[in-house]
C-alpha cells in the first residue's frame, strides 16, 4: 500500500504571531512543489489561526501541539478539538515526550485525547518512545508496547483512519544524537507488526509511521529511506525555513 510521506515541523514554544507568519510565508515561497509529501507545521497555540490563514494556497497544513479530550468545560488553560478545527487545524500532536516528561501526561490521558482527536477528524500524530535508561535496560519494546496498548485502547479499525504514529526516542530529542538506521528499522518494523497483530494488515499498512529525534537536512534522506518510515517529526531544524525546506526536498 502506498502511503504519502508526512513531514511535521514542531515549533514548540518558539515564535510570536508575527514571527510565525514570517516563517510560514518564507516556507510557502520556498516550497514550489511539495509533490506527494504532506507538509505540516505546529506553531504555538496563539499563532494557529493566523498561521492557518497564511498557509492557505501553499499546500502547508497546520497542527496543534496539544489538546484536551473534553469538548468544553472548566479546564483553565486548555483547548479542545472543537477549538482547533475552528481555527483551521488539520492535525494535532498527542503525547510528545516533552508533554509526557515535563507535564506528566499519562498514557490513559493520551488515550482520551486520541479518541477525541479522531472523533473530530483531526490527523492525530501519536508520539511514543523510550528513555535512554529504558533502552540501556533492554526495555525499549516493553515500553513501546505499554504506550501503544494503553494509548490505542478501545480504538477500533474504523476509528483510526487518520492516525499517524511518531517514534521519538527520548534520548535523541534535542541532543544531536540520532538513532541509527538499524535501530529505526528494528523499532518501526516492530510497530508495524504490533498494529497488524492488534488490528489487521490493511489497517496497519494505512497508518503512517514517523521518526523524530534530531532530524537535520544532513540525515533526512537516510532516515526516510529506512523501512517503514513514512515521514519525519522535526524539531529545531523546522524553525529555519531553509533547513526545513532542505529536509522536505530530501524526502520528496
Amino acid at each position: 500500500m502506498s502511503r504519502r510521506n508526512l513531514i511535521v515541523g514542531n515549533w514548540k514554544m518558539h515564535g510570536t504571531v508575527s514571527e510565525s507568519l514570517k516563517r510560514i510565508t518564507a516556507l510557502g515561497r520556498k516550497l514550489e512543489d511539495i509533490g506527494t509529501t504532506d507538509v505540516v507545521v505546529a506553531p504555538p497555540h496563539t499563532a494557529l489561526y493566523s498561521a492557518a490563514i497564511a498557509a492557505q494556497d501553499t499546500g502547508i497544513k497546520v497542527a496543534a501541539q496539544n489538546m484536551h479530550w473534553e469538548a468544553d468545560g472548566a479546564y483553565t488553560g486548555e483547548v479542545s478539538a472543537t477549538f482547533l478545527t475552528e481555527v483551521g487545524c488539520e492535525f494535532v500532536l498527542i503525547g510528545h515526550s516533552e508533554r509526557r516528561k515535563l507535564f506528566h501526561e499519562k498514557d490513559e490521558q493520551l488515550n482520551k485525547k486520541l479518541h477525541a482527536a479522531l472523533a473530530h477528524e483531526l490527523g492525530a500524530i501519536f508520539c511514543i518512545g523510550e528513555t535512554n535508561a529504558e533502552r540501556e535496560a533492554g526495555q525499549t519494546f516493553e515500553r513501546l508496547k505499554e504506550q501503544l496498548k494503553i494509548g490505542l485502547h478501545e480504538l477500533h479499525i474504523h476509528d483510526i483512519e487518520g492516525l499517524n504514529i511518531a517514534y521519538e526516542p527520548v534520548w535523541a530529542i534535542g541532543t544531536g544524537n540520532t538513532a541509527t538506521t538499524e535501530q529505526i528499522n528494528e523499532v518501526h518494523n516492530w510497530i508495524r507488526a504490533y498494529l497488524e497483530k492488534n488490528f489487521d494488515g490493511p489497517t496497519a499498512n494505512s497508518i503512517r509511521l514517523l521518526y523524530g529525534g534530531s532530524v537535520k537536512p544532513e540525515n533526512a534522506k537516510s532516515l526516510i529511506a529506512c523501512e517503514n518510515v513514512d515521514g519525519l517529526l522535526v524539531g529545531g531544524a523546522s524553525l529555519d525555513p531553509d533547513d526545513f525546506v532542505a529536509i522536505i526536498e530530501a524526502v520528496a
